[in-house]
């Protein structure tokens, strides 16, 4: 996996209590995806993900609907450089 790419989300609107996260980390894990989503205490979701570039901007793209009931407002998008591999994908 010479080519992981790494990205760090902030996803704001009506995205708590929607089944963001479980529906994130079943979107993730179809493509493939390592990291985590995790809720914010101001009601925002945060994900760090890592994978190939092409899968991870798919998820992207999911993560400006994301599942039926939700309402995002933003999704702030910030590439970065890998510090840490991770294994999986999970919920925080």
């Amino acid at each position: 996996m010479n080519n992981t790419s790494q990205v760090h989300l902030i996803i704001s609107g009506k995205v708590q209590g929607v089944f963001y996260r479980a529906s994130c980390q079943e979107t993730a894990i179809q493509y493939g995806l390592k990291g985590w989503v995790k809720n914010l205490p101001n009601g925002d979701v945060e994900v760090l993900v890592q994978g190939e570039k092409e899968k991870i901007e798919s998820l992207i793209d999911w993560c400006k609907k994301g599942p039926p009931h939700a309402k995002v407002n933003n999704v702030k998008v910030e590439w970065q450089l890998m510090m840490e591999r991770l294994y999986s994908f999970g919920i925080r």
